[in-house]
C-alpha cells in the first residue's frame, strides 16, 4: 500500500461522518474529564484540532515533527498547558488525543483490509501526538513548579525595615543554598534602597545549617560590610550553635545576640538612637 493511498485512507476514515465522530471524541473526552472543563471548551478545542489532524493528513503528513504537523503541535501545546495550568493530571491530558482512537473503532466494524491498514497508521499518528502532548504538559508543570518555588522563596526571605537605618531578615524554616542566595541578593538591595547602616539576620526560625549555608552567610556578612553596613546574627539555637563549633566555622568579630530584640538595641545604639527604660508605677 503506497504512501498516497495510505493517506487517502486516513482521511477517508476520518471524513466518513465526520461531525458525527467529531461529536463521539468531544462527548468521551467530557466524560472522561467529569465536568471541571466545559463541554463548550472541550468542543472548539476538539474540533479544531480534528480540523487540523484531517488537513495535515490530506497534507501527506504524518510525523507529528513535520511543518504539515505544525498548525496540531501548536493547538496541543495550548491544550497540553491548558489542562497543565487547571491541575489535570497528564493521563487526562493524553486521554483527550487518545480517545479519537476508540471513537473510530466502531467505525471498522463492517470495514475493508485497508480501513483496517489506515486506522491501525492513524493509531501510531496518535500515540505520537500523545506522547508530544505528554511531554508539553511535563515543561508546562516543570516550569509552574519553577515558578511557585521562586515566589515562595520570595515570599520566605522577607527584608523588613525596623527602624531608620535598621532592616532586619527574618528567616524561617529550611535554609539551602539558594534560599541563602536570595538572602544575599535582597538584603544587598535593601541596603542600597534604604540607606540603611545596621543589618540584622536572624534565624531564630531556622531549625539547622549545614557548611555551606553558614559561609554563604559569612560571605553575606562581609558583602554588606563592603557596602558600610554591619550587620547581627541573632537567634541561634543551642542545636546551630553546636553544629557550628562541631563544623570549626569561624564566625570571627560578627556580632551575635540571643535574640532579634537585643539585636534590634544593639543596632539602634551604633545607630545614636537613645533607648529610655519606662517603668510603669503602681499606686
Amino acid at each position: 500500500m503506497s504512501k498516497q493511498e495510505t493517506t487517502a485512507g486516513l482521511v477517508r476514515l476520518l471524513s466518513a461522518d465526520r461531525e458525527g465522530l467529531a461529536d463521539q471524541w468531544v462527548d468521551s473526552v467530557a466524560g472522561s474529564l467529569k465536568g471541571r472543563i466545559s463541554r463548550a471548551e472541550i468542543a472548539r478545542e476538539l474540533r479544531e484540532l480534528y480540523s487540523a489532524l484531517v488537513a495535515a493528513l490530506r497534507s501527506g503528513g504524518q510525523d507529528p515533527q513535520s511543518q504539515e504537523m505544525a498548525e496540531i503541535r501548536a493547538l496541543l501545546t495550548e491544550l497540553s498547558r491548558n489542562r497543565a495550568r487547571q491541575g489535570f493530571t497528564p493521563t487526562e491530558t493524553a486521554i483527550s488525543v487518545l480517545a479519537l482512537k476508540t471513537v473510530l473503532e466502531p467505525a471498522l466494524g463492517d470495514g475493508s483490509a485497508d480501513d483496517t491498514r489506515a486506522y491501525l497508521q492513524l493509531s501510531r499518528v496518535l500515540d505520537d501526538l500523545a506522547l508530544f502532548t505528554m511531554e508539553t504538559y511535563t515543561r508546562t508543570r516543570e516550569e509552574i513548579i519553577s515558578a511557585q518555588a521562586t515566589q515562595l522563596m520570595e515570599l520566605s526571605t522577607p527584608v523588613v525595615k525596623l527602624w531608620d537605618g535598621v532592616i532586619a531578615v527574618p528567616l524561617v524554616g529550611t535554609l539551602d543554598s539558594a534560599r541563602t542566595q536570595v538572602v544575599m541578593e535582597k538584603l544587598l538591595q535593601a541596603l542600597v534602597d534604604t540607606g540603611s547602616e545596621q543589618a540584622i539576620i536572624d534565624i531564630t526560625g531556622v531549625p539547622a545549617v549545614d557548611t555551606q549555608v553558614a559561609q554563604h552567610l559569612l560571605k553575606t556578612i562581609v558583602a554588606a560590610r563592603l557596602m558600610g553596613a554591619e550587620c547581627t546574627v541573632s537567634g541561634i539555637r543551642p542545636q546551630i550553635a553546636q553544629t557550628i563549633v562541631a563544623l570549626g566555622i569561624e564566625f570571627g568579630d560578627i556580632v551575635t545576640k540571643s535574640t532579634l530584640a537585643d539585636a534590634l538595641q544593639l543596632a539602634l545604639k551604633k545607630s545614636g538612637v537613645d533607648l529610655v527604660a519606662h517603668r510603669s508605677v503602681q499606686r
